[in-house]
């Protein structure tokens, strides 16, 4: 009922995930990316304990292929489950259960991970991995078209109805997490959403706390500068 894609810039680090489907809220539940250690998407019969028990094990540095053969071992449902894990070092692994609905699958690319069921056929994780490899500018920019591209190819067969982008460089949480629950085209919704975030949000995230920061900065002139400066849509001279 779902596609997603993980994904990682080997210069910066950064690390990405984005996901559409004909369900509601599906970011809720679905992509999981933590700063530095790696990006997770659990689909189809979703089991939400995937993320609970992966990502400690992927904080920890195991190999996605032994997270995801772990999980799967205590998991009785585990034919109908679709999970794949991309971690910091650009290791990928991937599960799609046998009782998974068609057409179901996965595919991959240098730093990328692309899985779907309920899909219109192949084309659509084909089209989403393509697209992203042929994108240019940040992170979240190249999701966003790499979901549209899944979706000019069918996307899920049922329709569409919610999707989710989520973004994290060096911290435990994201720069960067936005959702579209329920909205007829859930993917111009969600490029709506990251337009607005590029207004204020963005900059602001910058001086948070954070890992090399443990107190940010709170100086709200400077913050206020800094959006003046940098927000969009960006101030002439």
């Amino acid at each position: 009922m779902t596609w997603s894609i993980l994904a990682r810039d080997a210069a910066s680090g950064t690390l990405g995930a984005a996901v559409a489907t004909r369900f509601f809220a599906v970011g809720a539940l679905a992509i999981h990316v933590e700063g530095g250690v790696g990006a997770m998407a659990t689909q189809a019969l979703i089991n939400p304990m995937y993320a609970v028990h992966g990502m400690p094990r992927l904080r920890a540095g195991t190999g996605p292929e032994a997270v995801i053969e772990a999980l799967l071992a205590g998991d009785a449902g585990r034919a109908h489950r679709q999970i794949h894990v991309l971690d910091a070092a650009g290791r990928i692994a991937a599960h799609t259960g046998a009782s998974c609905v068609g057409w179901c699958g996965s595919v991959r690319g240098t730093d990328i991970s692309v899985a779907g069921n309920m899909l219109a056929g192949p084309s659509v994780v084909a089209a989403t991995l393509d697209a992203f490899a042929a994108a240019q500018g940040p992170m979240a920019e190249r999701l966003l078209a790499a979901l549209e591209a899944g979706e000019a190819a069918g996307g899920d067969k049922r329709g569409k109805q919610s999707a989710a982008l989520k973004v994290a460089t060096r911290d435990p949480y994201p720069d960067l997490d936005i959702r579209t629950d329920d909205h007829p085209d859930p993917l111009r919704e969600l490029r709506r959403l990251y337009a607005v975030s590029q207004e204020r949000f963005a900059v602001f995230r910058r001086f948070l706390p954070g890992t090399d920061s443990p107190c940010g900065v709170f100086d709200r002139s400077v913050i206020d500068a800094a959006v003046a400066r940098d927000g969009w849509p960006r101030r002439e001279g």
